[in-house]
């Protein structure tokens, strides 16, 4: 059964998004602007297959159980990888640190919501808006991998592409705000609900 669902076409896109973070984290530690470029291809195709992974599963009727663990857990370690390394490479200003920190602790925020509610047989249903928060991230993201040196790689030079990536991580952390706080009201309205009474949504 397990061999099963880890060779479905979605869940191998999954853990494909997990096997991504190594060599993620290899190419920015070069920090050279061939390296930089390709590290933005590689998260870049990492976060498609988060669509596409989802997508496929509900076409084929592949949805399961370990897919909708996996999912999340992998989103959360490319982010995480992505965004410790820029900051512990001094990718990131003083000012893009703040939306950072911002998106880590959403992050583990709603990671514990979902463990809470996991608990009661109750899911926390992704809404619209945090989709479209994860692909500003995810773009927010792969903009400052690319860095400006993959501007002056590209004959470019003109273009801020770090000055970009950060603003737009601070609208990416805007949205974060605003599904944190969408995720932390759903999950105080379960506080104190018992397992037995209930439902899952």
């Amino acid at each position: 059964m397990l061999r099963r669902m880890l060779t479905d076409l979605p869940n191998v896109l999954t853990l494909s998004r997990i096997a991504a973070i190594p060599l993620l984290v290899g190419l920015v530690a070069v920090h050279m602007p061939l390296a930089d470029l390709l590290a933005c291809v590689v998260f870049s195709l990492a976060a498609l297959t988060d669509y596409f992974d989802g997508k496929l599963a509900r076409e084929r009727g592949q949805s399961s159980d370990f897919g909708r663990m996996l999912d999340p857990i992998a989103d959360k370690l490319l982010v995480g990888a992505a965004l410790m390394m820029l900051v512990g490479n001094g990718r990131l200003s003083m000012a893009g640190l703040y939306p950072a920190i911002v998106i880590m602790l959403r992050e583990i925020l709603v990671s514990g919501l979902r463990e809470y509610l996991a608990g009661l047989r109750i899911g926390l249903p992704v809404t619209s808006l945090a989709k479209w928060k994860t692909g500003f991230q995810m773009g927010a993201l792969g903009t400052l991998l690319a860095g400006d040196s993959t501007a002056v790689l590209l004959h470019i030079p003109w273009l801020p592409v770090a000055l970009i990536g950060e603003a737009m991580l601070w609208g990416a952390a805007l949205l974060t705000l605003v599904t944190g706080w969408d995720y932390l009201t759903a999950g105080l309205r379960h506080a104190g609900t018992s397992p037995p009474g209930a439902v899952r949504e």
